[in-house]
């Protein structure tokens, strides 16, 4: 999960929250970086911005994600692409394979294929969500037959989103960042004290 750079600063003490709104408001009116507005402020020093941004790169360094698809099926470098946003890419060619590796490694994400051989990404999918250690796993099926009827029914089954084959790069790297930021606005949700 990536933490936002202002989080960083405030949970390491270098920046107050109070602090970070004003930061935030002169964000929008000035059209620089968070850093830079920070900076200016002369609330926090290159050094402490260079090593929140280092732990904020770590924190996505350490995130998971499952592809569960046949590469020589695929139209473009998914697993590549991930690679290049800073995610840790786990690849199974079915969905046996898929199971292991969830069970195993944990991932934070899975991208399966519905028609995936030995075990297509519906019964992935039952498998994933009957183990309490894995059930809170979000899901995005990929599929070639991109009705909307296939869409409902993916939806419905309990994927956390549908990507239509052949799919594109750039949509893939969009809902996977979609999928964590909805899962880390729900977690912030699940902890925050009652008012």
């Amino acid at each position: 999960m990536k933490i936002p750079l202002g989080q960083l600063l405030v949970q390491s003490g270098i920046i107050t929250v109070k602090t970070l709104d004003r930061a935030l408001v002169r964000q929008q009116s000035c059209g620089l970086t968070l850093g830079e507005v920070l900076l200016e402020m002369g609330v926090a020093t290159e050094e402490e911005l260079r090593e929140a941004l280092a732990q904020q790169a770590q924190a996505l360094a350490e995130m998971k994600i499952l592809l569960v698809d046949d590469p020589a099926a695929m139209n473009c470098d998914v697993e590549g692409a991930l690679k290049k946003e800073g995610y840790q890419v786990f690849i199974a060619r079915d969905g046996v394979e898929g199971l292991k590796i969830a069970f195993s490694q944990k991932p934070d994400l899975i991208l399966c294929d519905a028609s995936s051989p030995r075990m297509d990404g519906y019964a992935l999918m039952r498998a994933i969500k009957a183990n309490p250690a894995s059930a809170g796993t979000p899901m995005i099926l990929l599929t070639s037959k991109a009705s909307p009827e296939e869409e409902h029914r993916a939806l419905k089954a309990g994927f956390h989103d549908f990507i239509a084959k052949p799919v594109m790069t750039i949509r893939v790297v969009s809902r996977v960042k979609r999928a964590f930021e909805i899962m880390d606005k729900y977690r912030e949700n699940q902890v925050a004290p009652p008012a």
